[in-house]
Formats: structure tokens, C-alpha cells, sequence
């Protein structure tokens, strides 16, 4: 408990927030009620309180260098645990490495937790704060779904709802014509995300040992250890080829060169395993088919004999219904 892990979710989440409402544009017209100018409004992170101090001092309204309106903020306020998406805290998510292919990510699952959030939009002219809100109320029905990746290692997906819960507008124009005036559209969201805990990496079983005693006259130790090993060819290491086709009932074979193949190994045809039992003359041998829950079937000349060596027993990935090569030993 409390090892280091940070998988950025809060901060994905807040980003992919902001990232919603950063294209807005209005319109302004003239008296002719054309077109005559596009505005794209300014969004940056932070306490509306903030921004409303900058409008207080920049004082002179005649000055081009003070901040401008319309423009919006967002702020993250808040973090509350959901329990009604509360699910089994002793499972456990397992997903296959995305860079190695070898081993396994596993993280418990996710714990559910709402993020509260403030969207504001402040203006001087309600029209452009119409414009605004109008374009942004039609895709909150009351949610919209986010598609976040909220752990990387995990290449782990989820659709955040952003959920709408209220709206409020405040005018508080007071003072002389030279006072500033600010509409305050404030938007208030809810996003449903998770939080991951700290991801450990493992890797596939290399060997297992069962030791037990037996409680009889003749006391003795028994283990039975078993290894694992692919059923079939990950790293592509053609051998040679059928010199002739084959039928799937076939158990003695034909190929280009058998110099390369021994007995007692395995090799795989187009995804069917074979155990080799015998290297005979004239380039035959006599195999067993179908090995390892896979199919006997047909086979034309040219096929690749592929060999299943040690080398691809270290490639064994999840999911691989391995075979066990058992031995006992007393």
C-alpha cells in the first residue's frame, strides 16, 4: 500500500473537460444584419473570481490592452466518491502488454469518483453570452460521453458522462457609465470518471511444482513438476517444406530436407502442431497429428514446416493454451 503510482487521470480528465468548449465562436452583426466579424472565445483555466479581479483593474475602458470580453474560464471544485457504480474491489483487470506481448498488466478495478466542474462565461453584451450558452446546451441531454485513456499501460478506455446540473446568470451592473459591466453565465458539470490504482506487471507461469506426502507405510516424497511450452510458432523459423500434398489422415510425410528436424520435437503447418516420432530415409517422417487441441487437416505441397523451439517458449503470450511437457520425480 501507498506505492508510488500517478496515471494522470484527474488531469486527463480536467483536459479533456476544457477541451470541449475551446472552439466557440459568435457572430456580431451590424445594422443591416450581416456578418461582419467572427470572434473566437478565449477559455482559460481558473477561478471565475480571478478574471472578474482583472476587469476591476483595468480601469480606463478606452485602453486596447485590457482584458477583453466575451471570454470564459472552467474550474475543477470538487471530488466526490460514487457509490452507486461501486463494483467488486477484489477483481482484478488483466491485459496484455502492449509493448512486450509477454507479459501481463494487472490493476484491481477501478473505484468510481465524481468530479465537479465550473464552465463561466462572462460578457457585457447579453447577446454574445446567448450565443455562447445556445451552442453549448443542445449536446448535454443532460450528458455528454468523453471518450478518455485513462491508463496508458493499459490502453483502458472509458466513456466519461459529463453530466449538466444547473445554470445561473448573474448581472451585477452597478455604478456610473465608466463602471464595467460583466454578465456571468456560470455552468456547473459533473463528470462520472475512475481511478485506477498502481498497475503491476507479471509474467506467464515458466514452471510449476506440486510436492506431497504420502502417510502410509512406505513414507515417501513425491513432486510432480511441469513446465510450459508454446504449441506454436511465434518467432517464424521455417525449417522446410511439404515436397508433397497431404491428406489430413496422413502420419508419414514428405518434405524438401529432413537434415534439420530431430525426433521428439514439435513444428507447426499452417496452425496445425505435429510431434515429430521418427526421422526416417528419403527425406520421410513420421509424425502425430493434431497435437495440442489443434485440427488434423489437408495440406499442400510448398507448406512451411515451422519448428516450436525453446526460443518460442519465451515468447508465450496470455492466452496461449500452452501445453505442459510433465515430469515425475521422486
Amino acid at each position: 500500500m501507498f506505492e508510488y503510482f500517478y496515471h494522470e487521470i484527474l488531469r486527463k480528465t480536467i483536459i479533456s473537460f476544457g477541451t470541449l468548449f475551446n472552439n466557440i465562436t459568435i457572430q456580431k452583426k451590424d445594422a443591416s444584419d450581416t456578418d461582419f466579424s467572427v470572434m473566437k472565445i478565449p477559455l482559460a483555466y481558473g477561478p471565475t473570481q480571478k478574471f472578474l479581479a482583472r476587469l476591476e483593474q483595468s480601469g480606463d475602458l478606452n485602453k486596447s490592452t485590457g482584458i477583453s470580453l466575451p471570454r470564459m474560464s472552467f474550474e475543477f471544485t470538487g471530488l466526490t466518491y460514487d457509490s452507486s457504480r461501486k463494483v467488486t474491489t477484489t477483481q482484478k483487470i488483466a491485459v496484455k502488454d502492449p509493448d512486450t506481448k509477454k507479459k501481463v498488466n494487472k490493476v484491481f478495478t477501478p473505484v468510481p469518483y465524481n468530479m465537479q466542474f465550473e464552465l463561466s462565461i462572462m460578457s457585457k453584451l447579453n447577446d454574445d453570452a446567448l450565443q455562447i450558452v445556445e451552442q453549448i446546451l443542445p449536446y448535454f441531454q443532460p450528458a455528454f460521453n468523453l471518450s478518455v485513456e485513462l491508463v496508458e499501460t493499459l490502453k483502458e478506455k472509458r466513456d466519461i458522462p459529463i453530466i449538466l446540473e444547473n445554470i445561473t446568470m448573474q448581472d451585477d451592473y452597478e455604478g456610473d457609465y465608466a463602471t464595467r459591466r460583466v454578465l456571468l453565465y456560470t455552468l456547473r458539470f459533473t463528470a462520472k470518471t475512475y481511478l485506477f490504482g498502481p498497475v503491476t506487471r507479471v509474467e506467464p507461469i515458466k514452471q510449476a511444482t506440486l510436492s506431497y506426502y504420502t502417510d502410509n507405510s512406505e513414507k515417501r516424497d513425491l513432486a510432480y513438476r511441469v513446465t510450459p511450452r508454446a504449441v506454436k510458432d511465434y518467432d517464424d523459423s521455417v525449417v522446410t517444406n511439404l515436397s508433397e500434398d497431404i491428406l489430413s489422415s496422413a502420419t508419414t510425410i514428405t518434405v524438401d530436407d529432413n537434415s534439420g528436424i530431430t525426433a521428439d520435437t514439435y513444428f507447426e503447418i499452417d496452425g496445425e502442431s505435429i510431434y515429430i516420432k521418427k526421422v526416417g530415409s528419403d527425406n520421410k517422417i513420421t509424425i502425430d497429428r493434431a497435437r495440442d487441441n489443434t485440427v488434423a487437416k489437408d495440406h499442400v505441397k510448398g507448406s512451411a514446416l515451422k519448428s516450436i523451439t525453446q526460443a518460442d517458449n519465451d515468447l508465450i503470450e496470455l492466452g496461449d493454451d500452452f501445453g505442459f511437457d510433465g515430469n515425475t520425480f521422486f
